[in-house]
């Protein structure tokens, strides 16, 4: 009986990888980069263009970022087809410190090709497009990509490279399960996102009306509060060098979260086993990106100049400090490199309530805040679940080929 069932067992993983074949990409899909006469000749950037020209920056962590773009016009657009993007493309950069960062489109007529990415266009008649992106989004796909860098300053990768990475393909119908069962985790991540952005709004709303047009005291600033400056309400500091303990993913070992200046995951640079600042506080990008405001409540480590603000919470809290930074238009010094040093921000005003009113406002954006972090950490156990099965239902390990989604 035991024989026939280990029979059983193996006779069916032997037909469920029989299924599966590895293709090149370049046999699946369409591989396209922005040309190089068409930007210099017929790109030109118009803040009044109808159509966004994609960048690398503009993605971030599996996602579109649209917080800087740039836009041409739509002749222009509409002129250059080769390089235009529509709906389930996918999204690639292949150069940069970026490399590896993607996104999949989800509609037509809005974006075009910049630099430093490449479209793939899947051939829907042998892969689900949804189902490559989730590949391209693993740690498998990012390793073949490492591998096959060339150059040290700027890392890149030859579109005949690109075409050249394996692409694990098994029959369309076990494609879109798959497909299907990572979209559903997916969308509920960015559906927490989209409610905790719409959370931070309610709190900088409440902000505003209280401390910049001052409505619960008759539109005037009341008598008693003054104006101070960030190095007398708060402890500053810049991160330095990453720890020497360092894991790319949460352990029950390396637990506390590094921080660096970049935007995406708000400059989560992986994780160590002991934190630099255990009190609740704020972090200011202070490299590349001028001004990227942060609000941390876990202990964690910052780095590279990484502006650190521990708020002194006799005078305000780390909301309050948070909320002002967030509010302000925040630019560095320097001309080949703008940086946002502490000498200089330790100058910048700030304006201080009274205490009662610090502790009041306090007391009601908390459980606005509350909701922002349960949200977050909702969102941490969905992407762990998501990168966990990732790998095994991209492998034939997790069979779902008879599962309905």
């Amino acid at each position: 009986m035991l024989r026939l069932l280990t029979e059983n067992i193996l006779d069916r993983e032997e037909r469920i990888m029989a299924e599966w074949i590895e293709k090149s990409l370049g046999e699946i899909a369409e591989i396209t980069k922005l040309a190089g006469f068409e930007f210099t000749k017929y790109i030109e950037y118009n803040n009044d263009g109808e159509v966004i020209a994609l960048r690398a920056l503009n993605l971030r962590n599996g996602e579109l970022d649209l917080t800087d773009i740039k836009r041409i016009s739509r002749k222009v657009s509409d002129g250059l087809t080769r390089s235009k993007i529509y709906k389930d493309d996918i999204l690639l950069t292949y150069t940069g410190n970026g490399y590896g960062d993607c996104a999949i489109i989800e509609e037509n007529d809005k974006y075009h090709l910049a630099p430093n990415i490449c479209k793939i266009v899947p051939n829907k008649n042998v892969i689900s497009p949804y189902y490559l992106y989730c590949y391209i989004r693993s740690k498998a796909f990012y390793n073949q990509m490492s591998n096959n860098m060339t150059g040290s300053g700027q890392p890149t990768i030859p579109m005949k490279t690109i075409r050249l990475l394996k692409i694990p393909v098994p029959e369309l119908r076990v494609q879109v399960n798959i497909a299907n069962m990572l979209w559903l985790l997916n969308q509920k991540i960015r559906n927490n996102k989209v409610i905790n952005n719409n959370l931070e709004q309610q709190a900088q709303a409440i902000f505003k009306s209280w401390f910049v047009d001052f409505e619960p005291f008759n539109n005037r600033k009341p008598s008693d509060w003054s104006v101070s400056t960030l190095g007398n309400v708060s402890i500053m500091g810049a991160g330095g060098d990453k720890p020497q303990n360092v894991s790319p993913i949460k352990t029950d070992l390396y637990e506390y979260p590094i921080y660096s200046n970049g935007l995406s995951n708000e400059g989560l640079y992986g994780f160590t086993d002991k934190p630099k600042i255990s009190e609740e506080s704020v972090t200011v990008s202070a490299r590349g990106t001028i001004g990227f405001v942060c609000l941390r409540h876990i202990p964690y480590v910052p780095i590279v100049r990484l502006v650190t603000l521990i708020p002194k919470t006799e005078i305000v809290s780390a909301k309050y400090l948070y909320l002002w930074l967030k509010q302000l238009h925040i630019t560095g010094t320097g001309t080949t490199q703008q940086q946002l040093t502490v000498p200089d921000f330790q100058k910048t005003e700030i304006l201080v309530p009274s205490q009662k009113i610090v502790t009041l406002f306090t007391a009601t954006v908390e459980p606005i805040f509350e909701k922002i972090r349960a949200n977050q950490n909702e969102n941490e156990k969905l992407s762990s679940l998501r990168d966990t099965l990732l790998p095994k239902l991209m492998s034939g390990e997790l069979d779902v080929s008879d599962t309905e989604i």
